[in-house]
């Protein structure tokens, strides 16, 4: 049990610094990226797309008259308790001068939220975007750990049950957990008081096949750091292969130098190597 709450302990994992050091510069980077991209672009905070006070996003615009905009919606990691939009607006740096839209949502971490709110609200607020971008030429979803388990659940949605259906272009799934069983019982989760038949519905390895019925010409890039645990690339390769057996597009990418937080952090340079990929798959390299 010991050696299972080390696995999904990332911090730990971080050959830069300790692990209460990783974490505090992880935030510090997220934040000052976030003031970079607003100082950057043309912004909307707290655009609601539901009812409830924590079901907002912030958009982050180029200034750019072109018609051919791609939108990229990130959705925030901080193991479903942690973090927030205020912070996730860092990846629009680079993509402002590309003539990128970003889009941060905010969702209800626990113990506020729990997982199925958290996935309905994920899902909705793509929707929302879908609505009030309707002129977008291509929809991108980028999520990181916590963020890339919500990001796969919204390509695994049954899009019967909402008033339309995305067509998301890309996806990137960096770092992220896709079978929460293995978490259920370490201290991650017991702000979340989830139950196994809540982590079996919300797991994305328990629902490729709506994945491919969702999202079949979805581009996905399955992303882990070469510091990552164990543990936790194991989710990725096994999430990887699933795909890829189902006849799915998808790639795995094995980040070198990097760890579970300066994988994504690093998103905020236009020459990193996932921020390259993502141009690239935009057709705005």
């Amino acid at each position: 049990m010991e050696e299972l709450e080390r696995q999904y302990s990332p911090s730990r994992w971080s050959h830069r610094m300790s692990a209460d050091d990783v974490i505090k510069a992880h935030v510090k980077a997220l934040k000052e990226g976030t003031e970079q991209a607003r100082d950057l672009a043309q912004t909307l905070l707290n655009v609601p797309y539901g009812e409830g006070d924590g079901e907002k996003l912030d958009v982050y615009i180029p200034k750019t008259n072109s018609l051919d905009v791609h939108l990229v919606v990130y959705l925030h990691g901080g193991y479903w308790q942690f973090l927030s939009k205020e912070e996730s607006g860092f990846m629009a740096v680079p993509l402002i001068d590309k003539g990128v839209v970003v889009v941060a949502v905010g969702y209800d971490i626990a113990p506020k939220g729990n997982m199925d709110l958290m996935v309905s609200q994920v899902r909705r607020s793509v929707v929302s975007v879908v609505q009030q971008y309707s002129h977008i030429s291509g929809l991108y979803l980028c999520g990181h750990s916590a963020g890339a388990h919500l990001a796969a659940m919204v390509l695994s949605t049954d899009w019967s049950q909402y008033s339309i259906t995305p067509q998301i272009k890309g996806a990137f799934l960096v770092s992220g957990i896709y079978d929460l069983l293995p978490i259920l019982s370490t201290y991650v989760m017991e702000p979340l008081k989830m139950t196994e038949e809540v982590a079996v519905r919300n797991s994305p390895s328990k629902l490729v096949p709506q994945l491919k019925l969702s999202s079949s010409s979805c581009q996905i890039v399955v992303a882990v750091a070469e510091n990552d645990s164990p543990e936790f690339r194991k989710q990725s390769e096994e999430y990887y292969k699933a795909l890829e057996e189902s006849g799915l597009s998808v790639t795995m990418e094995d980040v070198a130098n990097t760890d579970h937080f300066n994988i994504i952090e690093q998103l905020v340079d236009g020459e990193y190597h996932l921020t390259k990929l993502l141009l690239k798959m935009m057709g705005k390299n």
